[in-house]
């Protein structure tokens, strides 16, 4: 018989009912250290009190009106958005997945209006992982992404990663736009070089096209910078974000350059919960944080200790652990077994990791986490890389 909650997970054998900073606590009280943030969402750690004061505060007076109306926190948070970036504008939605649907959109309703109706298809990468609508997962093209649900939508076009001759033979003028992640998060934590997004960045200009950055799971602080672009010295035209900027309520939004958002017209887009007053309350508190003096200087701090640590301790377990991958405190440490063995034995160890492709586990924590609870961190996934090593060795005993 089916569950009640429709079974498109495999659950962890885990509920928690508390959380604090980077704490979360299980129904039988026990803590575990969350070096996950719920898929790089919680960037201030669980309940942190300025989110809790904003949702509380905004919760007594206004909850929803629809965008039939003007949303003062909506324009708030808009003006702090494009204030802090390359935008000239932004629309507000619930998710990362709405706004590639919108990002879609607004590249070939440009290319449309410019009267380049042949302007229509759309270049992504191997490896990348956009959401999970029809249009997102026909942007992926992955197999295990698709396999079911044709047909899919038309117009995608995909270049290995990293490879910029191979997308350069792949644009052309039928191409609206090129989208691409600064760091595969799903993909594996594989970073982009800076020839290869820089390119991208000279390729769409030299074709006419637009270059759409997902910045999802990167954005918002997550590589130390407010946006993971910024490492990179270029400009999106269009950048979708979601994921920390809501701090673990839903959020998302698409930026733009005015040139880029001309063509979205009154009725050309919409969206009934995206912007309302309580997501935005929450959005402009965590960017009160995320912009305050020294916030992102201490996550690139925080993110050289993580990584040295991680580093450390792949040295000291190279039986089951490889190298470590990322910016940040956005990290991936590659496993030299099933990555859900070692998300598993983090369960046992108090500490959750996130699985990606290629058997890396991401590493994601909060980005208020202290040095002491990174040490922490540490020393609960060496209890939990001593575990696996262990039960490795016993296993090949076995097999002998």
């Amino acid at each position: 018989m089916i569950s009640p909650v429709l079974p498109t997970y495999a659950r962890a054998p885990l509920s928690f009912v508390e959380g604090s900073g980077p704490w979360l606590i299980d129904e039988s009280g026990r803590r575990h250290l969350d070096l996950c943030a719920g898929i790089a969402v919680n960037a201030l750690g669980h309940a942190h009190p300025r989110l809790v004061a904003a949702l509380e505060s905004q919760a007594r007076r206004l909850w929803h009106t629809s965008n039939l109306y003007r949303i003062p926190n909506q324009e708030r948070l808009a003006r702090r958005l494009t204030e802090a970036t390359f935008a000239d504008t932004v629309f507000f939605a619930n998710s990362g997945t709405e706004t590639i649907e919108l990002a879609i959109k607004m590249a070939r309703r440009r290319a449309h209006a410019a009267g380049e109706r042949e302007r229509t298809r759309i270049l992504t990468f191997e490896g990348c992982f956009h959401g999970r609508s029809t249009g997102a997962i026909a942007a992926s093209g992955a197999p295990k992404m698709v396999e079911g649900f044709g047909p899919l939508m038309p117009g995608f076009d995909h270049a290995p990663w990293n490879d910029l001759e191979a997308a350069r033979a792949l644009v052309g003028p039928q191409t609206a736009a090129i989208l691409v992640e600064p760091i595969q998060g799903e993909g594996g934590v594989r970073v982009a070089d800076p020839a290869f997004l820089q390119g991208l960045r000279a390729l769409a200009d030299e074709s006419g096209a637009l270059l759409i950055l997902d910045e999802i799971q990167t954005g918002v602080g997550r590589t130390g910078k407010l946006f993971a672009h910024e490492h990179y010295g270029i400009r999106p035209d269009i950048m979708t974000v979601a994921k920390g900027i809501g701090g673990g309520f839903p959020l998302g939004a698409l930026l733009a350059t005015e040139e880029a958002a001309a063509a979205m017209t009154a009725g050309s887009h919409g969206s009934t919960y995206g912007g309302n007053p309580l997501a935005c309350a929450v959005g402009c508190a965590v960017m009160d944080e995320v912009l305050a003096e020294g916030f992102l200087d201490r996550v690139a701090e925080a993110g050289r200790r993580l990584r040295a640590g991680l580093e450390a301790l792949a040295a000291r377990h190279p039986a089951v652990l490889g190298g470590v991958r990322g910016m940040g405190l956005m990290l991936g440490l590659e496993c030299r077994v099933p990555v859900g063995r070692l998300v598993a034995a983090g369960y046992d160890a108090g500490v959750l990791v996130a699985p990606a492709a290629q058997d890396v586990a991401r590493v994601l924590p909060p980005l208020i986490i202290a040095d002491e609870e990174i040490d922490e961190g540490l020393a609960r996934l060496e209890a939990a890389a001593a575990a696996l090593e262990a039960a490795e060795a016993k296993d090949q005993e076995a097999r002998a």
